[in-house]
């Protein structure tokens, strides 16, 4: 508080959290009251505060001007510039917060979706924890539960036989099971998809391109190969990102820029992790769609039985389209379009619904992944009539990998690391 008194002339005391009206000084006016602006200062008295320490905030009405003269002020009155992502690691350390609800902050800072900010709202309240802190304490009373055998090993007293420990091991997979799960929807929520828009030229790529983004982002022409070079929008379907890619048409290039701008349509072909055929519903089948069917087998894709508006929407030819979904459309005149727009979703989602405390990240997918490694091979000893000591370090193994979910044993570069990526005062 020693700062923020000399920062701004306060018009009242502090109180823990309590606003006061303050005056932003000119310092470099000749008269002693030159005020260019008021400010609002909150304290917040520790630990009842975001860090668990005692905390001043400052609010002015934001001009840029303003704001650099109390910066420049605080820092020749002893303050500095906040690390990335201090504040909410000094919140971690005190206990305020374990590391999922820290990264949290974050990810909703980052947040490009409703159903994103949605997520790691769920998640700063403590959701993953929540899921995981019923297993962690089943997993403690496991492990003392053979500790205390081996303590009294030599008074010759069983402290449970080998059916209850399977049992209680048996019994800690499945939530843990249900949690990993989660995963492989979480984080296509967190991270997005890129769908590449493909087909031959003049099939309708960029109309439908710009129906889907709701917007003429690609230039439209009815002159075949007018698009010579990817172009890319990012959207929000169902909650998720989702990068669209419309690509110059695949044929035989009449030219070095278009042959350059097919090399790159065959890129993102080729990086994509969903492909929407575009097929011309006014024209017979050609060999360059017949080898784009052939390259898409086993990869989630589905077409689009474009341009049905110049032709009747239940001809469609006699060749093998596979079990790929076919959507008639028309960028023309929209039809189709919100049928498209759901079989994107559903190839994209696998039909998974979002629920509270799924795994987004990474590192917390791979933390359950090793702890249920650590529940098997536990499970495996105790079958194979192993030595209580040998299950009990699998049993460890388990609890260090639930632990370094939420912080509490995680090592100091990965902490360091993690919030690094944070923005700078966050």
């Amino acid at each position: 508080m020693s700062i923020v008194v000399q920062l701004v002339r306060m018009r009242g005391s502090l109180e823990h959290g309590r606003a006061r009206l303050a005056d932003v000084l000119d310092d470099q006016e000749s008269e002693a009251d030159s005020k260019i602006d008021e400010a609002l200062v909150t304290y917040f008295a520790g630990p009842n505060s975001y860090t668990a320490e005692d905390l001043v905030e400052v609010a002015a009405h934001g001009s840029p001007v303003v704001l650099n003269l109390l910066l420049r002020k605080a820092l020749q009155l002893g303050a500095r510039l906040a690390e990335p992502g201090e504040f909410t690691q000094r919140a971690f350390l005190s206990g305020r917060v374990d590391l999922t609800q820290a990264e949290a902050v974050r990810d909703l800072i980052e947040a490009q979706t409703l159903t994103q900010a949605r997520l790691a709202a769920s998640q700063m309240g403590g959701a993953i924890s929540g899921r995981v802190t019923p297993s962690k304490h089943q997993l403690l009373e496991l492990i003392a539960l053979l500790e205390a055998g081996i303590d009294f090993a030599e008074d010759d007293l069983a402290v449970a036989p080998e059916t209850e420990i399977l049992r209680r091991i048996h019994e800690l997979q499945p939530p843990l099971q249900a949690l990993e799960a989660t995963f492989a929807h979480g984080r296509i929520l967190h991270d997005g998809l890129t769908l590449a828009i493909v087909g031959r030229p003049n099939a309708g790529k960029s109309s439908l391109f710009n129906a889907l983004v709701e917007r003429e982002r690609a230039i439209v022409t009815a002159v075949p190969g007018t698009t010579r070079d990817t172009v890319t929008e990012r959207i929000a379907l169902g909650g998720i990102p989702l990068e669209l890619v419309d690509t110059a048409g695949l044929r035989e290039a009449v030219d070095e820029a278009e042959r350059q701008g097919i090399v790159r349509s065959r890129e993102a072909l080729a990086d994509a992790a969903i492909v929407l055929i575009v097929l011309d519903a006014t024209q017979q089948l050609h060999e360059e769609d017949r080898r784009l069917l052939d390259n898409v087998a086993g990869r989630p894709a589905l077409i689009a039985w474009n341009k049905s508006d110049l032709q009747r929407a239940d001809v469609v030819p006699q060749f093998e389209f596979g079990n790929l979904p076919i959507l008639v459309t028309s960028a023309m005149t929209g039809a189709g379009i919100s049928d498209l727009r759901d079989a994107i979703l559903q190839l994209a989602t696998g039909g998974a619904a979002t629920e509270p405390g799924m795994l987004t990240s990474m590192r917390h997918h791979q933390a359950v992944v090793n702890t249920l490694h650590g529940l098997a091979d536990a499970a495996a000893a105790v079958a194979g009539g192993i030595p209580h000591e040998m299950v009990l370090l699998d049993l460890y193994r388990a609890l260090w990998a639930l632990d370094s979910l939420t912080g509490q044993t995680t090592p100091d570069d990965v902490l360091n690391l993690i919030f690094s990526t944070f923005c700078i005062g966050k």
